[in-house]
């Protein structure tokens, strides 16, 4: 049985990094990169999405020697996924932005 999902903000920076292009397929630097998180926090968010089966993942099959690197492992969204996140974070940001017009200002952290 899937997990289900906690919605935090470093969550909410990984879905959404998915978002913006839901169709490729990513890498945990490349992860890294877009999100800011580091590779302690983006990792364990990853193994968590996948559990819930909101993420695939597979190792690229290449040859480490001929590449020059190691192999990658990419990260996709699932069709569930996708429609998870997108739920998700419209209800996140719907949230925010309630707590937000409640003050008539924007909140600061």
């Amino acid at each position: 049985m899937p997990e289900k999902v906690r919605v935090t903000a470093a969550v909410a920076k990984v879905l959404a990094a998915f978002l913006s292009d839901p169709s490729s397929d990513r890498y945990g630097l490349d992860l890294m990169g877009d999100t800011g998180l580091p590779s302690g926090t983006l990792y364990p968010i990853l193994v968590r999405l996948q559990r819930a089966e909101w993420v695939t993942a597979e190792w690229e099959d290449i040859d480490p020697e001929q590449a020059g690197r190691p192999a990658r492992r990419y990260y996709r969204l699932t069709p569930d996924g996708l429609a998870s996140a997108r739920t998700e974070l419209a209800a996140l940001y719907q949230h925010l932005s309630k707590a937000e017009g409640a003050t008539g200002k924007p909140r600061t952290a």
